[in-house]
This record gives structure tokens, C-alpha cells and sequence, in this order.
């Protein structure tokens, strides 16, 4: 971190680079991550000079009245351009070569995509044809393993997902990405891989002896997922609408999620340990017909959906969705996995609930056993931390049992919600590290999954159930799960 680099953010007056990207980097400047030379780059098709883009900036995020601002200011620039015209892409070559000349050398290249997803293929076709992805001249154009080093230490590209709309598009943005870019080159952006609960699991479920010998389907009834939040699309809707939870927040948030309990113990505490664990679990996910989808599949809209600014008045997309998945792994063989994500849900919660089996002890038949017995949650979002429910004796003179939690929270324990997500996937990408980035083959495996849940929604005559804001999904999700025998926590 302490080397030069310049970051080159598309769509630099997008949401992502206004309300992420540059607080993040913000912050890690004020901790003294950033080194003392560093360059950022806004690119839009917006005019703006440089002061009136980091002015812009700071108001909107109101960086401004921080102290530490004006010196951060200082590092950012503009360039004006469309993403399909090879101009600004030209013009930005010449500021990158004002850098390069002030420090003498070679910087770091982060090209940062915060753009739709339509603009990706756009932008890494003019990265290639202006060469940008070359690095900062011939002396470093890409060369293969055997020849000089190569480019991957000089530039590198961060993607946001969604990566793709299906297995195709998925397919075909990745083969354009491995075209352009050598794999070390590329980040594929999930954040919450880099949220500080997700990244525990690991050392949760491995450095402590107590759970690694229970973690499999002879002690695991089910495992929960849910992923709600308690505001609707907002101002997303012209994003939104077509694209759905499914691919917004299942396909990646949510597969990611149930990867980390799932994934068998990685071969080393490594880059592509870590991933090959992560993209075997992904790909052990019991495959559904598109015949059956309506078995283990449901999906909803808030009521009203289609009155909010930027949605097609007949629209079909969801806002839940709610699954039932299987991992075919001897682990967790026949051990379900309920998973939901739902907008205008009661609270805003993410957390992983990994259910034990009840089994009422011999001793305490008689008195009766709490319906369901341990829990560990562990919860990402809000008040980071895990929850571990037990069976105790309740006070009196009489034996009764009833259900307590014991609690961890990393703010109480540690003084702080540890690191924000941006601001750790941002330090691994200056440092080369992707271990918390998705791979290749993890996501066309969760794409040849999803793809055909979408396949099988197509078929489908009935329109799609509707339920009220405020609940927790329509009432085929209680069904989902209560034809089992259990119930949502």
C-alpha cells in the first residue's frame, strides 16, 4: 500500500462511487493505508472540472465538513467521457501519463467498474482498443508466463456484480474479461465477501474444536438464510425492474453466504485455498429441473411494486424470493438449506442460522423439551456478531427447561464493527490478494443453478403472488418450510 496507484472509477458520479467507493478511500487515506502518492479518477459523461467533481463529491456525502478532506481532495480528478466512444478513453490515457511522469515510473492501474452492467462489455472493449489495458506502454503490454512479467502487477479491473443476467451472458462478459485480462487480474466485486462476520466464519468453524465435529448432517437438522431488508427499491427502479432479487441478491449474496457454511475445510489459508473450497461447495448444489421449480421456489412482489418510479406497470419481477436448496456433499448430504430475500420485509436483517437437531434428552422427557433446541446464528447485519441458543434450566422450584442465547458482539467484544466491506475489498485489490473474489467457475455455477430457476419461472401461467409491505413474504414461503415440520426464525 505504500506503492503509487492511480484508481480509474466508470461511472464516477454513480451511486456506487459516490456512496461507497470514495468514502471508502476516504477512510483508508485518514488511517494512512493510501501511501503518500495516489491518483483518483472519476469517469462520466457529466461535465466537470476537477475541483467541481471533488466538490461535488464531498456535498453529496458531506465528506466535506471533515477536517481531512481538503488534503484527500487534492488527489482527485476528472475525465469526461462515454463509456461506448473511444475519445475519453484517449483523453484519459494523457492524464495517466502525467502521473506516470511525475513519479518516474510505471503506477498501479485499478480501472473500477461501478457502471451498470450494460456498459461492461463497452468499457472493456475500449479499454483493449485504447490499449489501457496494456498498462503504460510497450514495455508492458501483456506477455505471456514465459516471456518478461507480466501486466497483471501493473494494471488490474474490479467488476461489480450482477456478472451477467443468465449462464449466457455470465459466459459470454467472462470470456471478453479473460480476452482482455489474465485471471490475477481480475476482481469480481461480491461485498459481502468482504463483510468482517462472513470472513469469521472461516476461522469461526475451524480454529474452534467444539464445532467442526458437529458441522455435518448428523447433528444439523437445516440451515437458514435470510437476507431482508425493510426498505423497497427506492430510486432503483429503472435498474431493478427486469433484474430482480434473483439475480440482485440470490445468485450472489445469498450462494455466497451458504458457500461459508458449507465449503469443506480449505487445503491452505491461501488465495485459491479458500476459493477452490468456496466454488466445490457452490457446485455441489443439488441442480433444480426448471419442471420442478415451483416445488422449492417461491417467489413475490410488494404490493404497489408497480406504481414506484422506473417499473413497467405489468411487471413480472420479484422482490422475494425464498428456496429450498440441497448441498450433495457427504457433510451435508439431505441436510436442507431455506434461504429468503425479500424488500418492505418487517426489519432489516442478514444472518446464517444453522439449526440442530432436537433431540429431548432421556432425562427431561417428562418435562417437556423446547420445540426447537440449539442455534448458532451467526449475524452480518445489523450488530455484527453470533448468537448461540442453548437449553437451560428455568428458575424454581420445578424443572423446566426454555431456550437462552448467548451472545457475541463484535462491537462490544472488540470496540469497534470492524472493518467496512469496501474498504477491505479495496486494500486486497492494492495488495494483489483475491482470496474474498469471486472466481470463473464459482459463478457459472451459480448461474447454471439460478438460470434454471429463471427458465422454469417463464413457464409459469399464473402471475406472480403479491404480498402486503411489512411481512415477512407471501404465504407460500411459510409453506415452503412448514410442509417440513419447521418454521422461519
Amino acid at each position: 500500500m505504500n506503492s503509487p496507484f492511480v484508481t480509474v472509477i466508470f461511472g464516477g458520479t454513480g451511486d456506487l462511487a459516490q456512496h461507497k467507493l470514495i468514502p471508502s478511500l476516504f477512510s483508508l487515506f485518514k488511517q494512512g493505508e493510501l501511501g503518500q502518492e495516489f491518483f483518483i479518477i472519476g469517469f462520466a459523461r457529466r461535465p466537470f472540472t476537477d475541483t467541481e467533481y471533488a466538490h461535488m463529491l464531498g456535498d453529496v456525502t458531506e465528506l466535506h465538513s471533515d477536517s481531512k478532506w481538503a488534503e484527500f481532495a487534492k488527489n482527485i480528478y476528472y475525465q469526461q467521457g462515454l463509456f461506448d466512444e473511444l475519445a475519453g478513453y484517449e483523453a484519459l490515457i494523457r492524464k495517466l501519463n502525467v502521473f506516470d511522469k511525475k513519479i518516474g515510473a510505471c503506477i498501479t492501474r485499478l480501472f473500477y467498474l461501478a457502471t451498470p452492467p450494460d456498459n461492461y462489455l463497452a468499457i472493456l472493449e475500449n479499454l483493449k482498443n485504447s490499449k489501457l489495458s496494456e498498462g503504460c506502454g510497450p514495455a508492458f503490454a501483456k506477455v505471456t508466463a514465459s516471456k518478461q512479467e507480466s501486466v497483471g502487477k501493473w494494471v488490474r479491473i474490479a467488476i461489480e456484480k450482477p456478472f451477467g443476467r443468465d449462464l449466457d451472458t455470465a459466459k459470454e462478459l467472462d470470456m471478453r474479461l479473460s480476452e482482455i485480462f489474465e485471471e490475477e487480474q481480475i476482481y469480481r466485486v461480491d461485498h459481502y465477501l468482504g463483510k468482517e462476520t462472513v470472513q469469521n466464519m472461516i476461522a469461526f468453524r475451524f480454529a474452534n474444536n467444539i464445532f467442526e465435529p458437529v458441522w455435518n448432517n448428523n447433528y444439523i437438522d437445516h440451515v437458514q438464510i435470510t437476507f431482508a431488508q425493510d426498505e423497497g427499491i427506492e430510486k432503483r427502479g429503472k435498474f431493478f425492474d427486469g433484474v430482480g432479487i434473483m439475480r440482485d441478491v440470490a445468485q450472489n449474496h445469498l450462494l455466497q453466504l451458504l458457500a461459508t457454511v458449507a465449503m469443506e475445510q480449505p487445503a491452505s489459508f491461501s488465495k485459491e485455498g479458500v476459493r477452490d473450497a468456496r466454488a466445490e461447495a457452490i457446485k455441489a448444489i443439488r441442480p433444480i429441473d426448471p419442471n420442478e421449480v415451483s416445488q422449492s421456489i417461491v417467489r413475490g412482489q410488494y404490493k404497489d411494486y408497480t406504481a414506484e418510479a422506473g417499473v413497467a406497470e405489468n411487471s413480472q419481477t420479484e422482490t422475494y424470493v425464498a428456496m429450498k436448496l440441497f448441498v450433495d456433499t457427504p457433510r451435508f448430504q439431505d441436510v436442507p438449506f431455506y434461504v429468503r430475500a425479500g424488500k418492505k420485509m418487517p426489519k432489516e436483517v442478514i444472518e446464517i442460522s444453522i439449526v440442530f437437531i432436537q433431540t429431548c434428552h432421556l432425562l427431561f422427557k417428562e418435562y417437556g423439551c423446547p420445540e426447537i433446541g440449539n442455534v448458532l446464528t451467526i449475524r452480518i447485519q445489523p450488530d455484527e456478531g453470533i448468537k448461540l441458543r442453548v437449553i437451560a434450566k428455568q428458575p424454581g422450584g420445578k424443572v423446566a427447561l426454555g431456550a437462552v442465547d448467548m451472545n457475541f458482539s463484535y462491537h462490544q467484544a472488540f470496540g469497534n464493527h470492524g472493518i467496512d466491506a469496501y474498504e477491505k475489498l479495496l486494500m486486497d485489490i492494492f495488495k494483489g490478494d483475491q482470496m474474498l473474489f469471486n472466481r470463473s467457475d464459482e459463478l457459472e455455477s451459480s448461474w447454471k443453478l439460478i438460470s434454471h430457476i429463471l427458465k422454469g419461472w417463464e413457464s409459469e401461467k399464473s402471475g406472480i403472488p403479491v404480498y402486503e409491505p411489512g411481512t415477512w413474504g407471501p404465504e407460500l414461503a411459510k409453506k415452503l418450510i412448514e410442509k417440513d415440520g419447521k418454521k422461519w426464525l
